[in-house]
């Protein structure tokens, strides 16, 4: 575990990096007895290979356990059993994760990524609540990088589900950002679901830290939901990670005249998934996780087509309407009034009737039919 933290904490050794010291020489241990030629025949830089020859976090990496324990948080390792599933299937999966919370539940329910605009409308902020709500009230868990705007709206809408939510950080695990959140992660956690990150505890929000951030949201997902994005917005990079890991893509469509827009309805246009109810994320998981949610159809030929049997309490006036009207092909009230024979009063007094009393459907431009 030790070796594992203080490769995570040597300066130049990222998830790409991590994965190539770790193919090479097999685990960390391996990687700190390994010598300057063999470690700078994997391009390392001066300085990074500097710093495996010493072992010079491996002090500061027994602290570092010691710290997110007393935070009352885990540090899983890419060669542990509790490793999440989905996200070791991803290439260069970050070899620590630090996690706090109910994670072993957030991880065992299929997940979705929200992401979308910090600067969300009403629109979006809504969208975002709705849906990953109703996801969350048929057991998926909502995964989101606990930003301003569309994943705070995503956060608060499954916590509001009574479901799992997961707030992955570009941080260390102590440093909230932005700090307004710092409530929400309260929430977060007393609802049972949990924070994660790949960075040791003190790290700051540098921006050069988010994209890896959005590696994490998109792997630990069977697909990613994005809900309003500029055009250069930060959740087409998590779009695009996604794609890359083989995860759906699914977009919220928004007015065109909004640039908040013109990166869903580009990604829709693009072939991502259009998505207007929960429904249309379920459909996009796999087989079993789907059927296990979604109602089943009734087989085609079960479905007959029963008779609509007419009121007992009718006037003769309104038998004889009911007898000309369909459920299926509307009737103009021209041709009630010829083939019924009634006064024009007398049909639109057994129309009106029938109306109130919701037997008859009242379509555009006078006409009417059966209700089924």
């Amino acid at each position: 575990m030790i070796s594992w933290i203080a490769l995570n904490m040597t300066p130049g050794v990222g998830p790409r990096a991590a994965t190539r010291l770790l193919e090479r020489f097999g685990s960390p241990d391996a990687v700190f007895s390994a010598t300057r030629l063999e470690l700078e025949l994997l391009r390392l830089g001066p300085e990074t290979v500097d710093s495996i020859l010493k072992n010079e976090f491996r002090d500061r990496a027994a602290r570092e356990l010691e710290q997110v324990k007393e935070l009352g948080g885990d540090i899983l390792i890419l060669d542990d059993g509790s490793y999440p599933a989905m996200l070791r299937e991803i290439d260069d999966p970050p070899p620590v994760l630090y996690v706090k919370g109910d994670w072993q539940s957030c991880f065992d329910q299929p997940g979705i990524g929200v992401v979308g605009s910090r600067n969300c409308s009403t629109y979006g902020q809504n969208a975002s609540e709705m849906l990953s709500r109703d996801l969350a009230q048929r057991g998926i868990t909502i995964v989101s990088g606990l930003a301003r705007g569309i994943d705070t709206a995503g956060h608060r809408g499954s916590m509001a589900g009574n479901g799992k939510t997961v707030a992955v950080m570009g941080t260390g695990l102590d440093n909230v950002y932005p700090k307004e959140n710092n409530g929400l992660v309260r929430e977060i956690l007393a609802s049972g679901g949990c924070i994660v990150t790949q960075f040791p505890l003190g790290t700051p929000p540098l921006p050069e830290h988010f994209p890896f951030r959005n590696r994490i949201i998109s792997g630990l997902s069977y697909g990613v939901l994005i809900i309003e994005a500029s055009e250069r917005s930060g959740s087409l990079i998590t779009a695009r990670l996604a794609s890359e890991q083989n995860r759906e893509v699914m977009a919220v469509p928004g007015n065109i005249t909004s640039g908040n827009s013109f990166g869903t309805n580009y990604l829709i246009k693009s072939g991502a998934k259009l998505v207007q109810q929960w429904q249309d994320v379920v459909a996009e998981l796999p087989s079993e996780i789907a059927a296990a949610i979604l109602p089943p159809r009734p087989e085609k030929t079960a479905i007959k087509e029963q008779p609509t049997l007419m009121p007992a309490d009718m006037s003769n006036h309104e038998r004889t309407v009911w007898s000309l009207l369909s459920t299926d092909e509307p009737v103009h009230i021209d041709t009630l009034l010829e083939l019924s024979g009634l006064s024009f009063g007398d049909l639109n007094s057994a129309l009106v009737s029938m109306d109130i009393r919701d037997l008859i459907r009242v379509l555009p431009g006078k006409n009417y039919a059966r209700r089924a």
